[in-house]
């Protein structure tokens, strides 16, 4: 559920940097006062020419003084620390921001527990990397309908510390048998994760290991997804004892996905978990060990200069380079935005996919999109490993669902804004997006205005989130409104 329109108060968290822990290792290894008992010069002990017992009273009494002295002020500077890294409690003279504002970063996806997982490592020391890899992970669990081990990813990822910007794919579908395709999120997440990720890969797969062995809420997506799908091929793993499918609210389990992500976690390489994990497929389906693999990769973005600034996509094969020519055509044309929703194309098949997106005050941003070509993908659901595999059968453009967007604003601004759109449900909802931008570019264009651009109007079924960073603050935002739960601090 969308976050209750309410106040909500922040206060600036300190940024944790090893340096500064051990500068003060350093600092408390020295002595804080001079040892009482130490004999000193004649300009330094003042209780020289007293009898020797009351000097040792003396000193003792001082010795005490300073110690509550020291630990009035280590309790002082403990509850300092504490008020700065909870960021649930109103600060002293704080202030407050509508729901989808924030100091720091946010993250939103159609999963309470993923963006609340992604949230989680947020505050942990980690980076929209970090946070968006470990919810992709998680909805991986609770959203098998969309996405999942089995899934092919498309990203876009803008670092805002160097400026450059990079477009992560999956790599060509490879066949584990006829019409099921090779499992690929994890070397996917990974090559993204040790590229630009902060925190320790096993620290991202806690939280959805955790989900799949002690089970995860059936939510009103998944629900809705089961009810129409059936049962055929998802049991036991999404069905009562009795085969009818679980509904919403119902609790789920997958523990030998579970498994799977824990073995992910420990492995000493990458290569040792993909190993096994074929090894498990391959006996599921009584085949040779595979010796192919998906090789995800990661490239420049596809840039599109425009008075505004730079548009940034990914690359062929996805819908990337087709947005752009559109963008492109539209803004040399100097004519109105298009329709938001103009009739689809009746050869267009739109497979089912999950997005999501994370942001941080600096401009960093992070979009990820992910299929199964087609629902629950080919219905296949290995016993050994708790994967549904995905569908390389149904007949659609496997391109058409992603088509991650970002515009950076012009780099003489003062402020270097960022907005960043991505959609499932396309290419419907790939029209709002691009109807989206274009009122952006042009409210910039006459009212001098960077921040996030107003909501359009979804075109029929589908999604699309928005983020941005503006005024040293990190917006989301979805539409339809509250269809994503987002979180941030």
């Amino acid at each position: 559920m969308e976050p209750a329109a309410q106040p909500v108060f922040y206060q600036k968290l300190q940024l944790w940097e090893p340096s500064l822990e051990e500068e003060e290792e350093e600092e408390t290894a020295e002595p804080l006062v001079p040892n009482p008992w130490r004999p000193q010069d004649a300009a330094g002990n003042k209780f020289r020419g007293l009898p020797g017992a009351w000097a040792r009273i003396a000193a003792a009494l001082l010795l005490l003084a300073v110690a509550c002295s020291l630990a009035v002020r280590h309790l002082g500077t403990r509850g300092g620390s504490a008020a700065a890294s909870d960021s649930a409690a109103p600060p002293p003279g704080g202030h407050s921001h509508r729901p989808g504002v924030y100091h720091h970063g946010a993250i939103i996806s159609p999963a309470a527990e993923c963006s609340q997982l992604g949230r989680e490592l947020f505050t942990a020391g980690g980076n929209v990397v970090d946070a968006g890899v470990g919810a992709a992970l998680c909805l991986a669990v609770v959203h098998p309908h969309a996405t999942g081990l089995g899934a092919t990813f498309w990203g876009l990822f803008l670092n805002s510390s160097s400026g450059n910007s990079t477009a992560l794919t999956s790599g060509p579908a490879q066949t584990l048998a006829p019409g099921l395709g090779l499992p690929a999120t994890l070397p996917t997440l990974h090559l993204l994760h040790a590229r630009f990720g902060h925190l320790s890969w096993p620290h991202l797969l806690l939280g959805p290991t955790k989900l799949a062995q002690e089970g995860f809420t059936v939510d009103a997506t998944l629900a809705r997804a089961l009810a129409a799908q059936g049962t055929k091929g998802l049991c036991p793993l999404l069905c009562h004892a009795d085969g009818t499918p679980l509904g919403l609210g119902a609790r789920a389990t997958n523990p030998q996905l579970a498994a799977v992500l824990r073995r992910a976690a420990l492995a000493p390489t990458p290569a040792l978990a993909r190993d096994a994990l074929l090894s498990l497929l391959a006996g599921d389906l009584g085949l040779e060990v595979p010796s192919v693999w998906p090789i995800p990769t990661l490239e420049p973005a596809l840039q599109l200069p425009v008075p505004q600034g730079l548009l940034l996509t990914t690359p062929s094969p996805s819908a990337g380079p087709e947005l752009l020519t559109q963008l492109e055509a539209v803004l040399h044309s100097g004519g109105p935005s298009p329709n938001p929703c103009p009739p689809l194309l009746q050869t267009a098949r739109t497979p089912g996919s999950s997005v999501l997106a994370s942001v941080d005050s600096s401009g960093s941003v992070l979009l990820l999109a992910s299929s199964l070509n087609g629902s629950f993908g080919s219905g296949h659901l290995s016993p050994s490993t708790g994967i549904l595999l995905s569908n390389l059968v149904a007949r659609s453009a496997p391109s058409t669902w992603a088509c991650p967007l970002i515009l950076r604003s012009s780099s003489d601004d003062m402020e270097a804004d960022v907005l960043g759109l991505v959609a499932s449900g396309t290419p419907h909802m790939a029209k709002a997006m691009t109807h989206a931008l274009l009122s952006h570019l042009a409210g910039s264009q006459t009212q001098h205005q960077h921040g996030p651009t107003a909501n359009p109007r979804t075109c029929g079924q589908g999604t699309l989130l928005q983020v941005a960073a503006h005024a040293e603050h990190a917006h989301v935002s979805s539409v339809p409104s509250g269809c994503c739960p987002f979180q941030g601090f």
